[in-house]
Parts: C-alpha cells; structure tokens; sequence
C-alpha cells in the first residue's frame, strides 16, 4: 500500500471525514505540531476568558455564561471547521445583537431571556446549516466590505453607549444610541466615584500592560489588577458593583420554555445574525488563511458556524461567531492547527470547574472598559477614510449602515444593511458600463473609444459592448443605449456587433429585448451582428427551442473575426459595384488569409 493511499481516510472514517473535514487533520495529525499548538491553545485561553466574562455581561448574561460558550463550540469547530487559525467564541458584534433581539421579547424575565437565547442560537445554527446545504457560502460577499464595515461600526458606537452607565456607577434604562446617550448626560451627576475611578483605573491598566507587557493578554491583566483593587481595598462594601459568586461547574440541560407566538421574531433575528455573524467570520478566516497560504471552503465554514451555534445553545448559552482577538492569539503565538482550539476549551473547562472563585471579585466597571476598549477595536475609521479617497459612493453606504443602527437599532438594521446590498448590486448591474469599441494605436485588441480619444472605428460598422449580463433588470437600458448609439451612427451604419463576451446570461428579457433590436435595424437597413460565445448561443438556443427564430443571421466567435467579415463584405460589394479593374482597399489580403484561419485564438 502506497504512503497516499495510508493517509486517506476510507470507509466509514472517509465518508465522516467528508462531513467533518477537521476530523481528517485530526485523524493526520502530526506530533511535531503539538508543542506549537499548547503554547497558543493557552495563549488563546488567557485572552477567551476575560474576554468570555465580559461579553457575556454584554449580551445580558451571568459571567459565567460567557465561559459556558467558549467550550463546546471550540469543539465543534475543531470537528466541522476548514480553517486551521480560526477561534470561535463570544464576539462584540454578536453579543450585541443577541440583546438588541432578545431584551424587548423577555421584557425583563430572566428565565425567558435565557430560554429565548438558547433558542436564538440553534435558530442561527440550524439557518447556517441549511445555507451550507444549500451552498449558499457566496453569501459571505454579499454584504459587501464597505457596507459590513459601516454596519460594525454602528455596533461599536452601540456597545460604546451601552456601557458609558457602567463606567459611571448608575443604569441606563433607555433604547437605542442616541436616548441612551441623552440619559447618561442628564444622570452625570449621580455618577459614583470610586466606580468611575476603577473603570478609568482599568483604561490605564490597559493601556501600559499593552506597552509594558506586550506577550500577556491586556484583559486578563487588567480585569486581575482591577479584582485585586477591589478584594484589597474592599471596595466591593463601598458600592462598587462586582461580579459576585459565579457557579463552578458545567451547565445543566435544560429545555427552553417560552411562547411559541414569539418564534418568528425569533427566527428573523436568528436570520440576520446567521448573516452578519457568517460575513464578519469569514473576513477573519480569509485574511488568517490568505497570510499561512491556505484554501478554506466557504460553505462547510457555514456548516461550521452552525454547529458551534448549536453547541453554544447545548452549552446554555447565546449565540457566537468568529472571533479575531483569539485567532490573531492563535496564529501570534504559533498556532498550526485546530488542536489549538481544542487546548483553550480543555483550559477554559478546567477554570470553569476550579478555579471560579476568584471572579467574584471582577468589577463591572473594569468589564464595562474591557467592552469599551473591544468596541474601539471594532470602530474601522481607517477604511473608512480610505473609502472616501477611492469611491464617494461606497463611503455613503458605509456611513448608511452605520447610520441605520444608529437610527433603527441593531436588529432592524441588519435589514438596513442587507436592503443597501440589494440596491448596490442593482445599481451596479443594472446600468453597467457601455462602450463603443475600436483600434487604439500601438494596443492590440479592441478598446472603447470614449477612453481612447485616438481610437479609430471602421466606417459602417459599430463594435457594442454591454458590461453585464442581459436580464430582465437592465434589459430596458441595454435597449436604450443601443438605440440611441445607432441613432447617433446614422445612415451609414450597416453592421451593428454586439460583443457578446460580457453576457454571461441572457435571459428570456434579455432575448426579447434582442429580437426588438434586430428588428429595428433591419427597418433601418442594417443588421445585428453578434461576436463571441457562438457554441454557447447556439446551445441556449437549441435548448429553449428557438434555432428557428435567429437573432442574428451573422454570428463570430471574436470581434477580429467579425471585423475581417465586414470589411471583406464591403470589398466583395465594392468590387462587384465597380467592375473587377478596380483595386480591393477595405481588408488586406492578408487580413483576409487571417480572418480564414484566426478564430479562437484571436484577441477579442
């Protein structure tokens, strides 16, 4: 038995291993890796457990939980995941949009509210897996960068509000970014001081452990100073709000009970998170697999996605995604493979079940800056302004997103965003670029004249390039164009070519809007020619059962080609005009031995 033929999984492990690819590395996994894998696996632990503590108090939850979910679905990601980098684990984003969907639904029950998280959850994982079936891992392009970036940054500015009241000792009852921040201004003077002074304590902590200690997580460094402050000084007496006793243990199982009249909210919102959690964790994934040069498979990352949702739900908890503080760890510290993940879980379990006690003293201020500092990470003013240097346009999306979870919400807003997606792929695709073609001195091929000022056409003949496919959206402008072009060629023109290279689809529209074309010109004495893609057309055809119904009588596979044709036409016409005594100008005759023998190979 040949070496490649031993480390390929057969049987049943194969047919596993198709579902579950990281089994695969698993199963081949090499020793040398391991030392690697330790080292970050801890690494990425001491930064998932402040970091878990800490969003979990954002996504309205008990410390605790947040170390629930950063177990199990480790696990699973290990098993189902295509990346070798890629921590999963509570994330800012996420977070706040399992609270903005699940707070108004529980209003105010902390039963429900877990029990509608749980829900939420395997909502989202089972969207994720259905997509993945469905191999709808394109959807990770969907919303496109400038519009993802502007939607995070609204969730920045939304996490930021959300924890100004924690920072400053009072609560904050008010919705969305705007009121809350009203109510903070009109409440500063109840503000409580030793709580301010610890949560800017913590800022400073922070901020030096970042320069001083650069190989230590910044959190856990500041979340311990800031626990030792408090346990010290008994600060916790004096009204500085803590943590408290947080249970040592694993989870126990418990079905979510709630009314089933609130499962479509729920399944909304577990749509839109599915989406925008799938969107941001595959920016993380690609550029983590992109610099250790690596391919991932964007729809068994979907599948992935959904089972360490479904984990998460198993595990009592909410809802998470990608996380890029862990898995910049990870690939920082050496990291190779999942065994990573597997390691932080192991270490994550062990404190869960050992080591809890000292959390009780973790101010909620000092959580209230850790969350303040991870929202700063998610607010991108960088490439914002870079959008705004290279198009106008996407820097207004951007800055449209943003301004719907300003406006509407985080929830309500992931509609915003994917409502800006549409009307971008729209804009685009529906009114695509138009060009007239001709020769451009000293480059081969055929270029648009309008970029081109020197490019020369050949009289009679118009070269048309439409920059998209001809469907029913933008078939009424395809037509538009085209007539006004050929009004503007005037009686002269006889061949109108259509380059058919940049309609990868035509649909029954698009045929439509075709056959009204060539019905004009031939009023007009002149024909449709098209130029490229003749097998493909011919087939189209056949199959909707129109070979009998031709569109253009001519049809080339380049444009050379179809320029050779035409200016053999006009000689042949020309000659037989004058008489045989007059000399042939259009087409030389070596143009003429070309266009007999150039047809695929020519540049269109």
């Amino acid at each position: 038995m040949t070496t490649e033929a031993m480390a390929t999984p057969t049987g049943a492990v194969g047919r596993l291993a198709r579902v579950a690819p990281g089994l695969s590395a698993l199963l081949g996994y090499r020793r040398a890796d391991l030392p690697h894998d330790l080292i970050a696996g801890l690494s990425v632990a001491a930064v998932a457990l402040p970091v878990g503590v800490a969003y979990a108090q954002l996504a309205g939850f008990s410390p605790v939980v947040g170390l629930y979910v950063s177990i199990l679905p480790l696990v699973a990601y290990a098993l189902f995941g295509t990346s070798r980098q890629l921590i999963v684990g509570p994330d800012a984003a996420t977070c706040a949009l399992v609270a903005a969907a699940v707070a108004p639904l529980a209003a105010g029950d902390e039963a429900l509210y877990l029990s509608l998280s749980i829900t939420l959850a395997a909502l989202a994982g089972l969207f994720c897996i259905g997509a993945s079936f469905l191999r709808l891992g394109a959807l990770a392009d969907f919303l496109s960068k400038p519009i993802l970036i502007g939607f995070l940054n609204g969730i920045s500015l939304h996490i930021l509000a959300g924890q100004l009241g924690k920072l400053f000792g009072f609560p904050v009852e008010a919705h969305g970014i705007l009121p809350k921040l009203v109510e903070i201004v009109s409440q500063i003077g109840q503000t409580h001081w030793p709580t301010l002074a610890v949560g800017a304590g913590t800022f400073a902590v922070l901020a030096l452990s970042a320069r001083l200690l650069p190989r230590l997580p910044a959190a856990l460094v500041a979340l311990v100073v800031a626990g030792l402050v408090v346990a010290l000084l008994g600060l916790d007496s004096r009204g500085v709000a803590v943590v408290g006793a947080v249970p040592a243990g694993l989870p126990e199982l418990k079905l979510p009970h709630f009314s089933l009249d609130l499962l479509d909210d729920l399944a909304g919102a577990a749509a839109g998170l599915a989406l925008v959690s799938f969107s941001s964790m595959m920016l993380t994934a690609r550029s983590f697999a992109a610099k250790n040069r690596y391919e991932i498979d964007v729809d068994r990352e979907f599948a992935a996605l959904g089972a360490a949702n479904l984990a998460a739900s198993l595990s009592q908890g909410f809802a998470i995604s990608g996380a890029d503080s862990r898995t910049a760890m990870a690939d920082a510290s050496g990291g190779r493979t999942q065994i990573t993940g597997l390691v932080a879980a192991a270490t994550i379990a062990i404190v869960l079940l050992f080591l809890t006690e000292p959390l009780r003293y973790v101010p909620i201020a000092a959580l209230g800056a850790v969350l303040i500092m991870a929202s700063f990470s998610l607010l991108d003013i960088r490439t914002l302004a870079e959008l705004y240097r290279l198009d106008r346009r996407e820097f207004a999306l951007s800055l449209l997103a943003t301004v719907g979870v300003i406006w509407v919400g985080a929830i309500q807003a992931i509609l915003v965003a994917v409502i800006l997606a549409v009307l971008r792929f729209v804009q685009v695709t529906s009114r695509p670029r138009i060009e007239i073609l001709g020769k451009a001195e000293g480059l081969s091929g055929f270029h648009s004249v309008a970029r081109h000022p020197g490019a020369t056409t050949e009289p009679g003949l118009m070269m048309f390039r439409f920059n998209a496919p001809l469907v029913f959206f933008n078939a009424p402008y395809f037509k538009q164009q085209a007539l006004a072009a050929i009004a503007a060629a005037g009686p002269d023109l006889r061949w109108f070519a259509l380059d058919a290279m940049p309609l990868t689809q035509v649909d029954v529209t698009g045929y439509d809007a075709l056959k009204s074309l060539s019905q004009t010109l031939r009023e007009r004495g002149a024909e449709l020619v098209v130029a490229g893609r003749q097998t493909e057309t011919a087939e189209w055809r056949s199959a909707k059962g129109l070979s009998d119904s031709p569109i253009a009588a001519r049809h080339f596979p380049t444009l050379r080609r179809t320029l050779h044709a035409y200016r053999e036409l006009r000689a042949a016409a020309d000659h037989s005009a004058t008489g045989p005594d007059v000399e042939q100008v259009p087409g030389s005759a070596d143009e003429r031995e070309e266009s007999r023998t150039s047809f695929d190979t020519d540049e269109h």
